[in-house]
């Protein structure tokens, strides 16, 4: 079976392909981003809110779970969650150790 392509007349009468650039085209249009910090990326939120407290959203979003789950969970009020994260009340060493065992993680990023 022939292949049909497209074909373009030259000068002389003559049929010749086309060449077939879209791929470097593609490749050069990207053009290069140099990486930026993420505390940097977010220095607005960390501003409006405190950085722990956007570790404990990330962290409870993450493992997708509500305040009120991890709020029954910890012994806790949702209402002091809440406040946690949008930087109203501080995390503390002893709550952050209790994020940090719920969360498997180490307790000095919510501090």
């Amino acid at each position: 079976m022939p292949v049909h392509t497209r074909r373009l007349p030259t000068k002389g009468g003559a049929v010749k392909r086309t060449p077939k650039k879209r791929a470097q085209r593609r490749i050069s249009a990207k053009p290069k981003r140099k990486s930026i910090p993420w505390r940097v990326a977010f220095s607005d939120s960390i501003a409006k809110h405190s950085e722990g407290g956007l570790m404990l959203r990330g962290s409870r979003l993450k493992e997708k779970i509500t305040q009120e789950d991890l709020a029954d969970a910890l012994g806790i009020s949702q209402h002091h969650i809440s406040e946690m994260e949008n930087g109203k009340r501080t995390i503390g060493k002893e709550m952050a150790k209790r994020f940090a065992e719920f969360f498997n993680t180490d307790y000095r990023i919510f501090l």
